[in-house]
């Protein structure tokens, strides 16, 4: 009673009223805590049925837009192979444009199918071109479908010439490269030079089959060897233009 007296003669706050006003301060302050956190668990448990739904909502609508850019990415993708295989179709408007649907599993032949076979114009010998060159020639023909042999399958015989001098050769197949054969011992051929089609059955002359990366010498032969490597990625055609003979 006696600081409480004092405090107020003095016009100040007693130190024992701050400190019941502290406590009771306190007290309302933690109740407060307690009832908002009440409030708001009772809150999200009442809002638990509708994020759900939200979430179910967002979940599909990613899936939707994850189908969307790759269906935009695949259309993408063939509208680039087609405007590849423009200057070809340009060049011979006899062409028949075609898609690659098919490679061989087994690795000791190297054949593609194409979605064109008789009904579209195709004919057996018939040759095939991509936008950087040689691709191949037509082996077997049915209605819908064709079989092409690459120009790196053995069987593969093609009249080629070098760009730079005109020496003639023959390119053969040799699995994972093409050999051009028979060109003359002194023929000044180096890595690097370019050697395209000669006129033959399947194609006129002119046409990129590839470069130059080795040459084979003998000693005592007539003829030396041109390792290439083809003008066109073979592992992965998409568009190709059959050309008639």
């Amino acid at each position: 009673m006696l600081v409480q007296i004092n405090a107020e003669r003095a016009g100040a706050t007693s130190p024992l009223t701050a400190f019941a006003t502290s406590l009771v301060s306190f007290a309302e302050s933690g109740a407060t805590i307690v009832i908002d956190g009440a409030r708001n668990g009772v809150a999200s448990v009442a809002a638990l049925p509708s994020l759900e739904k939200e979430n179910v909502r967002l979940r599909e609508q990613n899936r939707a837009l994850a189908a969307e850019n790759a269906r935009l990415h695949e259309l993408a993708a063939q509208y680039s192979a087609q405007v590849s295989v423009r200057p070809v179709v340009d060049l011979y408007p006899s062409g028949i444009e075609a898609r690659v649907i098919g490679f061989p599993p087994e690795d000791d032949s190297r054949t593609v199918t194409i979605d064109r076979g008789a009904n579209a114009g195709v004919k057996k010998d018939d040759g095939v071109l991509a936008s950087g060159g040689v691709v191949g020639r037509v082996e077997s023909v049915s209605p819908l479908s064709s079989e092409v042999v690459l120009i790196t399958d053995y069987t593969s015989r093609i009249p080629a010439v070098t760009r730079r001098g005109r020496y003639w050769g023959i390119a053969r197949g040799n699995l994972s490269s093409v050999r051009v054969e028979y060109i003359p011992q002194d023929a000044a051929i180096k890595v690097g030079d370019a050697i395209v089609t000669g006129q033959g059955r399947s194609f006129r002359s002119g046409e990129p089959i590839g470069t130059i990366v080795s040459i084979e010498r003998g000693d005592a032969a007539l003829y030396q060897t041109a390792v290439l490597k083809p003008a066109v990625d073979l592992g992965s055609l998409d568009r190709v233009v059959v050309v008639p003979q």
